[in-house]
């Protein structure tokens, strides 16, 4: 009988995939629990089922579905974003993966393993899952607000941080099988390296890619071939991927981010995106199913306290570092909690880590299974924290010590910066006329434009105080804080506002906007967005004067469309009969 073990793996993994992710979804889980469920079931370490997958073949199936999620968060994340939140990402990855890595060599040392395998497993503790951040965040529709872009731009340096750790692996390893001191030369060395490596790659990629790609693309395109332009999109994501890797030494995932980038820039971005949307999805699932069938309860019982050690410096260690980061560097308790809880997880860095040290003799086979035990356990927990942000920063309001103590930095920050801001509107001429604008993405970029052409000043509320510090610097109107908070609002000048437009997706804060302005200013006029038609009724009933829904929006957009393109071929029609 002829052996098929990649369709098996794939007809297999998926059928059980869909069962139990549903079956989680059903009882109120995140289906990515039934995924891992799925993947021990067809798992070496689950006798009981009839068919055992090919681990190495769903692990090479999955990192296709890391490639293809951040090639596609490359598509939408701009340069922009990146560096907006690089005062933030930079120091925060660096302290909160020197504290995890310490404190899993303090685990190790006091469980009876070596330093070294310790320093791996502190390491291998501190990288959060790029899959399951994306997925949790845009589960929870954070991905594309400043809360999201400093989680991403956080999980980026992590990488990065990674692929030095891995360059120096060998040099350490060297050292150690020759029983000598690694010299500070040598690690500076083999550092330097990795830094021109990782420079040289952002070169190739982003600059040199940024012409060619896009010109290929837009070829592409022209033949008006669906599988012509598909392929074309393919290519750039896993050649940029695969490159990377092999000519670089980096990540693919961090390869194929910068690829996204690429053609994030070009006409056709969207079409790609769509395009490579289901196979993302796909393969996504499949990671998932990759990382359950690594899962062997049995070695729960012979480490249960070494494993709980590790776990709770993912789920509570981790967590707090972040949140203390966050807030000291001046950002708000609600981006905090985002950042902190999207990154207690472990994920598919950590096993590369360990495989490379395992390989080179750096660790027992212990530490590896240590990860794949803690990764599993987070993954499983990680969806549920970051739903209950909202109720954990409700929870935190009414400690008004602990919040006072948490959001003190980022108070001083804004108001500094806001009084200022409050002096200078409140000298300006009233004449003029002003509008305050909630939110500066390429929603309140384009609305602000349109009010300045209008004669109006444009008022800028938002959440990222590195874009608030160059709005100011330019000269422009901009306050930082939380458009929901009366203080800010009032530093923004509502009071004496003639319209208040709120241009963010989240309607939990948009509603609680929309209130505190209205009592602020009864006879303001306030204009907002909504993602669905269903949120109608309680924005109205707030006080907002006008709602632009996007499936409205979406829908009149495609009416337009269909009439304007039936008027084109009657007015042919009449043409060719004449």
């Amino acid at each position: 009988m002829h052996s098929y073990p990649l369709l098996e793996l794939l007809a297999i993994g998926f059928v059980t995939a869909l069962f139990f992710g549903y079956l989680s979804w059903k009882t109120g889980l995140s289906p990515i629990v039934g995924y891992l469920l799925a993947g021990f079931m067809v798992g070496p370490y689950f006798t009981y089922f009839p068919f055992v997958a090919d681990a190495g073949l769903a692990a090479e199936l999955s990192e296709a579905g890391v490639i293809l999620l951040m090639f596609g968060v490359g598509l939408h994340f701009n340069m922009k974003d990146l560096l907006a939140v690089r005062g933030v990402a930079v120091p925060g990855a660096v302290v909160k993966s020197g504290v995890s890595t310490v404190l899993g060599t303090l685990a190790a040392w006091t469980f009876g393993f070596s330093t070294g395998a310790g320093l791996v497993l502190g390491l291998g503790l501190a990288v959060a899952s790029t899959v399951v951040l994306l997925r949790v965040l845009a589960d929870n529709n954070v991905l594309d607000t400043v809360h999201g872009h400093v989680a991403v731009g956080w999980l980026v340096v992590e990488d990065i941080f990674t692929v030095l750790i891995l360059v120096l692996l060998p040099s350490l390893a060297a050292a150690a099988s020759a029983g000598q001191e690694v010299g500070v030369g040598t690690l500076a060395s083999a550092l330097g390296m990795a830094l021109v490596k990782l420079a040289l790659m952002w070169v190739v990629i982003l600059v040199v890619g940024g012409r060619v790609v896009p010109w290929l693309l837009t070829r592409a395109a022209k033949t008006r071939s669906q599988e012509l332009f598909t392929l074309t999109v393919l290519v750039t994501a896993f050649a940029t991927a695969v490159g990377a890797a092999a000519a670089f030494g980096a990540s693919m995932a961090l390869g194929a981010f910068l690829g996204g980038m690429v053609v994030g820039k070009s006409s056709v971005s969207h079409q790609a995106g769509a395009d490579l949307l289901p196979l993302k999805d796909a393969f996504s699932v499949l990671f998932f199913v990759s990382v359950g069938m690594l899962f062997d309860p049995g070695f729960i019982f012979e480490h249960p306290f070494m494993i709980l050690t590790c776990f709770l410096i993912v789920i509570v260690a981790k967590p707090l570092v972040a949140m203390i980061v966050v807030s000291w560097l001046g950002y708000s308790v609600h981006t905090a909690l985002t950042v902190a809880t999207g990154l207690a997880q472990v994920g598919e860095f950590s096993f590369i880590l360990a495989q490379a040290a395992e390989k080179l003799n750096l660790i027992p086979t212990e530490i590896y299974s240590i990860l794949v035990v803690c990764c599993m356990g987070s993954i499983i927990l990680n969806p549920s924290l970051v739903r209950r942000v909202p109720a954990i920063e409700e929870r935190l309001r009414k400690r008004p010590r602990l919040w006072r103590t948490l959001s003190a930095r980022a108070d001083r920050r804004a108001l500094k910066g806001n009084q200022v801001m409050e002096a200078v509107l409140t000298t300006e001429e009233e004449d003029a006329g002003r509008a305050v604008v909630v939110g500066y993405g390429p929603a309140g970029r384009g609305v602000a434009a349109a009010l300045t052409e209008r004669g109006l000043v444009p008022v800028i509320i938002d959440m990222n105080v590195d874009t608030v510090n160059s709005l100011t610097a330019e000269g422009r109107h901009a306050v930082f804080g939380d458009s929901s908070a009366r203080e800010i609002l009032t530093a923004a000048g509502v009071e004496k506002a003639s319209c208040l437009v709120v241009t963010i997706p989240d309607v939990s804060l948009t509603a609680a906007t929309v209130a505190a302005a209205k009592d602020l200013n009864p006879n303001l006029r306030i204009l907002a967005r909504a993602r669905f038609l269903s949120d109608k009724n309680l924005l109205h009933s707030l006080g907002a004067a006008a709602v632009a829904f996007e499936e409205e929006e979406v829908a009149k957009s495609l009416v337009r469309l269909v009439l304007n393109d039936n008027q084109e071929k009657g007015a042919a029609s009449r043409e060719d009969l004449q």
